[in-house]
């Protein structure tokens, strides 16, 4: 094609009034002729500002689809052709669309160059004809594409095309002649890059798991090499795809194909084999609850392979209970220098604490990540408070005082020193000297390792410390008014501390600045403080967003907080609906659903005062990140059914109507748990809705949750998500337990 004839009319597009990632398209037309250039380095430009525009990390726009007329005719004249193929494939692959885009509508745009791009298919470069094939097959128009891929099928020589034209038939007609292409393609003799590309189609197409597969796998190990070269980014990694897949059926027989895959390429000599198989083991732990007592042997006995040490370190968190075992390992690496020892220990510090605290002692300073670990950071996985230990504690008493100190280590130290409470009072003089240093965190721990003689030095950091820690240390020293730091009972002429004025001082100050997270925390302080806080009600109105103020999550956020607060104070719901209300209408975007949530948790808070929200609470149900929540306050407002023992049901409204709102409340929540949108969330809803209550469809439900093998993932890092589905799991046990109990009961009675 003539590149005058393709972009012709390129200027005539209202490219001014599209938008791509970066807001107005009126950049686009100029990249598009820039990729034409002689210019080698200006055309890559254009190239990467195209995909960084039209193509945002996979997401299209109205002008990806505009532009993909001229991405073809630039192609089919021979115009950088294999790189844009490879762009008009990943806008007709992709289903991100977040502008208004009618969905579909940039696969159609693809679909209809295809006159121009199924040419190149037959192109002379195999890095061309790949990239065609990859694009056309991306389109999903079977009738137009797969005869031709087929025909080039007979033909083609080369190894990564066959297998981009194998994954092409296979996506376009699963139930046609893809299974027949995928078994040619399995038998030894053909090329890596085939045969791996039929093992990955078998599992797309669904076919069994055979021996066959099993040894082609083995024999192809490392995998990675034999997909470099794929445009499909989701098979860059086989190993770790092919145990994903096998787990995602979620049958014995396919659970134990994955694990001894596994098992063979953990013992497999090779470190590129290993670090394929490390990968997809810590995956493997992640998705299946049985795979850490399968794969922890193997996993652990690479940790007296140097080579392999560091990865195994990674996966071995994802063990569990099972992890107890490494502890001799572990040991032994933490033993000795540098970053290495540093993981192990950080890894003892959870399996055998008591084993780590000594060596946590003996070379501190070097020891951030156990020492993070050990006062719990940045999630917490131990049973209680790190063991106590005199030589880590006169450790950390040293690094306190060093010059150096900075980064997260002074607030581990201070976290962990805070923990052993009494035990850690040794450490006082050299917390105290750090008060101006540290002013944020220590504080807390002055109060906790020593009340008494915290009292004077917290009231001179409340009064005239550094303005950053007056808040830390007026709360610190009004937790000293009682034994147990309860705010509602007044000790402070026993303990010195004067009352809570120093306090009310500091969060009047608070409530006044121009910083949503110190507002929301002073929020939440003069809640806690209830009645003694009365004076501060006016401040915390002022406090409240204008329509002047720019609406952000973190600031409907602390507009919640306060809210929740005049309501403590007052004891009125009537200022804290407006708000909860306004907030929930403010974020029924994708990206608000977190404060939708904390506005749904407030909700609830008010229990039945909120029943004006019903409306809002129900509309939230229809968003499963959201309905956890929703759900648990339209409960807190009395608006479901409860089911006594006495058979009756009691609720707003006619028995039918709550019956059919507590069923479909029921499924809503337990969809939610099975997708893994909030799912302890959901089974607290559950539990407020009344285990008893539950129909037998939806016990069995629960407890397929409860007792299948692929986790329920919940919220959180991937690392803590063993321990969450733990939770999780036991958390639907005693839901299922506290219902049977409900039925023996009722069959007794009913006897």
């Amino acid at each position: 094609m003539d590149l005058v004839q393709v972009l012709a009319d390129l200027d005539a597009q209202p490219w001014a009034e599209l938008e791509h990632a970066y807001g107005s398209a009126e950049d686009t037309p100029g990249h598009l002729r820039a990729l034409a250039s002689a210019d080698e380095e200006e055309a890559g430009e254009a190239l990467s500002e195209l995909y960084s525009s039209i193509l945002h990390q996979g997401s299209v726009y109205e002008a990806s689809a505009r532009a993909v007329p001229y991405l073809a005719g630039l192609a089919a004249a021979g115009v950088r052709a294999g790189d844009l193929l490879v762009l008009l494939g990943g806008i007709a692959e992709s289903e991100g669309v977040y502008d208004g885009t009618p969905p579909g509508a940039c696969q159609a745009a693809v679909t209809g160059q295809l006159p121009l791009i199924l040419p190149l298919i037959d192109a002379e470069d195999a890095a061309v004809r790949q990239a065609a094939v990859w694009a056309a097959a991306c389109t999903g128009a079977v009738e137009a594409v797969l005869p031709v891929l087929l025909r080039r099928w007979e033909r083609e020589e080369e190894p990564l095309v066959r297998a981009e034209l194998l994954a092409g038939a296979v996506l376009l007609d699963p139930a046609g002649p893809a299974a027949a292409m995928v078994t040619a393609a399995l038998k030894t003799g053909q090329p890596g890059e085939l045969r791996m590309a039929a093992v990955l189609g078998s599992l797309d197409l669904g076919l069994p798991w055979t021996g066959t597969h099993h040894q082609a796998v083995l024999s192809l190990l490392p995998a990675d090499p034999l997909v470099a070269g794929r445009l499909d980014l989701e098979r860059t990694e086989p190993l770790h795809r092919i145990v994903e897949a096998l787990l995602e059926r979620d049958t014995s027989d396919d659970r134990e194909a994955a694990f001894a895959l596994l098992d063979f390429a953990l013992r497999v000599p090779d470190d590129d084999v290993r670090a394929e198989a490390l990968w997809a083991t810590e995956q493997a732990c992640v998705t299946s609850r049985s795979a850490p007592a399968r794969l922890a042997n193997p996993l652990i006995a690479l940790l007296d392979d140097p080579a392999s040490a560091r990865s195994a370190l990674s996966a071995l968190d994802k063990l569990g209970p099972y992890a107890a075992a490494a502890a001799p390992a572990l040991t032994a690496l933490a033993s000795e220098g540098g970053a290495l020892a540093d993981r192990a220990l950080k890894a003892l510090v959870v399996v055998a604490p008591e084993r780590a605290a000594p060596l946590l002692a003996r070379d501190l300073p070097e020891r951030p990540a156990a020492l993070g670990a050990a006062c719990g950071f940045p999630y917490d996985r131990l049973d209680g408070p790190f063991p106590y230990h005199s030589e880590l504690l006169a450790a950390a008493r040293a690094r306190l005082t060093a010059p150096e100190l900075d980064g997260n280590e002074p607030i581990h130290l201070v976290r962990l020193l805070a923990s052993w409470g009494e035990r850690a009072a040794p450490a006082f003089p050299e917390l105290a000297a750090s008060l101006g240093r540290f002013p944020v965190f220590v504080p807390a721990a002055l109060a906790a390792i020593d009340p008494g003689r915290a009292v004077v030095p917290l009231e001179e950091a409340a009064v005239s410390g550094p303005e950053q820690g007056r808040f830390a240390a007026a709360r610190a020293l009004h937790s000293l008014r009682s034994p147990a730091g309860d705010s509602g009972t007044d000790s402070g002429t026993d303990s010195g501390t004067g009352g809570p004025e120093p306090l009310l001082t500091v969060l009047a100050a608070e409530l006044a600045v121009d910083d949503t997270r110190r507002i929301r925390q002073a929020a939440r302080a003069t809640a806690d403080l209830g009645k003694e806080a009365d004076v501060l009600v006016p401040r915390l109105r002022a406090a409240l967003s204008t329509d002047d103020d720019r609406v952000t999550a973190p600031r409907l956020d602390a507009d919640l907080d306060i809210a929740l607060a005049l309501w403590s104070l007052t004891g009125d719901p009537g200022e804290a609906l407006p708000v909860i209300a306004a907030v929930l209408e403010a974020t029924d975007s994708e990206w608000m659903r977190w404060t939708a949530v904390n506005a749904a948790r407030a909700a609830a808070r008010l229990g039945p005062a909120a029943t004006a929200l019903r409306p809002a609470l129900e509309r939230g149900l229809a968003d499963p990140d959201r309905a956890p929540s929703m759900a648990q306050a339209l409960l807190a407002t009395g608006a479901a059914t409860h089911h006594h023992a006495d058979g009756a049901h009691h609720a707003d409204g006619a028995h039918q109507t709550d019956g059919a709102r507590r069923v479909r409340l029921a499924d809503t929540l337990l969809s939610c748990a099975e997708r893994d949108a909030d799912p302890m969330g959901a089974l607290e809803a559950l539990a407020s809705l009344g285990a008893e209550s539950l129909t037998e469809p939806e016990l069995h439900r629960l407890a397929g949750l409860a007792e299948r093998d692929r986790r329920v993932w919940g919220t959180g890092s991937e690392s803590d998500v063993v321990s969450s589905d733990a939770r999780f799991q036991e958390k639907a046990r005693a839901l299922l337990r506290t219902a049977a109990a409900s039925r023996r009961t009722d069959a007794l009675a009913a006897d």
